[in-house]
This record gives C-alpha cells, structure tokens and sequence, in this order.
C-alpha cells in the first residue's frame, strides 16, 4: 500500500482494501478495520491535490549493430517533466558507449524513417515525445486526471509536413501525420519500457490541420474560462494567444485562408462548413473570456481590459462575414414524397388482397 500511496495511485488504494476489508470482518478485527479506514480516509483527501504521473516517449531502433531491436519501436515512461534533449542525452550517451563515439547517431526529427538512406555500418535511435491517445467514446469514462494517466496503451505523436517536402510550409500547405501506436501492455506496468505492436497513421489535410488548431483553442479558452479556482494569469495568457493583435497564423488568418471563399471542390463543403462552425464557437468563447477577465482584474488593469475588448471586437467583426456566410447545397430542404402517397400504396394493396379474398371464397 505504501507505494501505491508514493505513487500517488490514491484512486487504486480503495480496490485494494476492497479485498481486505471483508477478510478484516469476518475475523472481527476492529482495530484493523479502523487503521484502514483512516488509511482510505487520508488517501480519499490527497486525490485533490496536485500529482504528475509521467512522460511518455517513443524510441525506435534502426540498424544491424541493435540485432533484435532492429526496427523495433518502444514506448519508454520517464520521471515526471523530463524534456526531450534530456532523454535523448542519456540514450545517446549509452548507445554510444556500447557501440563507438562515432557509430552512434540520434535522428533529430519525427518522420517516417528511409532505412536505405542510413549508413549500414551505424546504430540510429529515433525519439519522439507522445502523448496517451484517447477515442472520443473513451473520454466519457475518462474524466479524472487520474483516469488519464492510468492504464495506458495507445499513445499518439504528430508529423507537420508539406506535399514540397519542408516540415513547414504556409496555412493552405502545411499537412499533419498522426501515428498511434499501440503498446503490448498497459502503463503503469512493471517496467518502463513497453514493446509497440501496432502502428496507424492518419494524414491530416490543411483545412483538416486548422478546424483541430481551432477546436484546440477553443478548448483552451473553455477550460481558462470555467476554471475554479479562477487564474486570470492564466485567462490573460489564453485571451491574449486568440485575440491579440500581433498573433502569427492567429485565427483571422486562418479564416482568410480557408473561409474566405467557398471551396470549389464538393468534397471540401462539410470540412469548410465544419470550421465555420468552429469559428463560431470560437468567437462565443472569446467573448466568454473577456468578460470573466473583466470579473478578475484589479483597477490597474482596466487599459488592459479595455485593449482586449477593442482586440476582440475588431476580431468578431473580421470574422462575421465568413462565419456567417453558408454554402448553399449544404442548406436545401430535403424533399419529401406527398405526404398522402404512402397512404395510396396501403390503400391499393389493401383493396388488392380484399379483391384476393373476395375471388377466394
């Protein structure tokens, strides 16, 4: 129970103790039973605080020197807030010592990786931050942080790309690669390394890439505006991301890309009319926000406030153009048959079988 408890797996104290509070019973220890309760007691009052469970990378493999590892994807958990460069010092620092200062190389980006591009004769390790993937239908059960970072098998990182090759391109180029990878057992496990056993890949187009940046943000606002306790900090830092006049690729560039107009292609309608919407939550959002800031802030921020509100005002009118213009063959009216048709079929069979019976008899 102790390293559940130094663990921080609070939650996981109780399934324990259901099975040891009816053995308790039965041979009436009572005193047993009241140190376990006060035990659960403690443990119930430390859920609301603050915990970190972890950080989750993958580590692929690549090259004749790893042997069985060749090819070879894990997903290792590493202590709590360890950055990138820190993992990949320490794994380059090993494999190094195994193989030779110069037969050793880190591949420093995400991609896909060409095996006929590397040099034979060299050991590669690729590294990637991940993060626990979730399907939409798992976040209803998922609700605590506690749930999601407790039985992990999916994990999720994403690749920018563009069709001419760069990592990075303008709005209307820059595409995403998702990889979920599926892990042969569940963290926490016993050890913190865990062999993949599968790998899916989703590519993401433009439009795609900005109605999530979009969702992103708007989830981002939600969550600072109905914090409790409140942090204007925080709201202040979320508001000025979306509503501030100097943000790069900010959401009224966006919308200029992809709303502007209506996409010539068919295909492109539900995803046009999708970030459409997005926007307009968006924009419902900021406006919650600004006013909950104007709640939070001292007398020395009212210019602030006042700067935030002009910022979102110029915003919401920028926009309402392309929030507000629908594609539409989305918008037509279903067209129905005569309400009374359905009732001549009936009829007509009817009279038809009533004729049959009649002829019948």
């Amino acid at each position: 129970m102790y390293h559940f408890l130094q663990a921080g797996f609070y939650e996981t104290v109780n399934e324990v103790y259901k099975i040891v509070i009816p053995v308790l019973e039965a041979h009436r220890d009572f005193r047993k039973l009241s140190s376990t309760h006060e035990k659960l007691k403690r443990a119930y009052d430390r859920i609301g605080q603050k915990r970190m469970f972890g950080t989750y990378f993958r580590v692929g493999f690549y090259g004749a020197k790893f042997g069985d590892l060749d090819e070879q994807e894990f997903i290792y958990k590493e202590p709590t807030i360890t950055k990138l460069p820190e993992i990949s010092h320490r794994l380059e620092g090993f494999y190094r010592d195994c193989f030779g200062e110069h037969l050793m190389e880190v591949i420093k980006d995400s991609a896909p990786v060409d095996k006929s591009k590397l040099d034979p004769n060299k050991a590669y390790i690729q590294i990637t931050f991940v993060e626990p993937y979730f399907e939409e239908y798992e976040m209803k059960y998922r609700m605590t942080y506690f749930e999601k970072n407790y039985n992990l098998r999916r994990f999720m990182y994403t690749t920018p790309f563009t069709l001419n090759g760069r990592p990075r391109g303008d709005l209307s180029e820059q595409y995403k690669r998702k990889t979920i990878l599926t892990t042969v057992h569940a963290f926490p496990y016993i050890k913190t390394r865990i062999t993949v056993i599968q790998k899916e890949e989703f590519i993401l187009t433009p439009i795609e890439v900005a109605i999530e940046d979009m969702q992103k943000k708007t989830l981002e606002l939600a969550v600072a505006t109905n914090q409790e306790p409140p942090d204007a900090k925080m709201l202040q830092m979320v508001l000025q991301g979306s509503v501030g006049a100097t943000v790069n690729q900010g959401p009224l560039e966006v919308a200029q890309v992809f709303l502007a107009e209506i996409p010539a292609d068919p295909k492109l309608y539900r995803h046009h009319n999708k970030l459409r919407l997005c926007f307009k939550e968006f924009i419902m959002r900021c406006g919650e926000a600004v006013e909950k800031n104007k709640r939070l802030i001292t007398s020395e921020q009212k210019e602030y406030q006042q700067e935030l509100k002009k910022n979102y005002s110029r915003l919401k009118e920028n926009l309402r153009p392309m929030i507000e213009r629908k594609i539409p063959d989305l918008y037509k009216p279903v067209v129905k048959p005569p309400s009374d048709a359905r009732g001549i079929l009936h009829r007509s069979s009817f009279r038809k079988y009533d004729s049959q019976m009649s002829q019948s008899s």
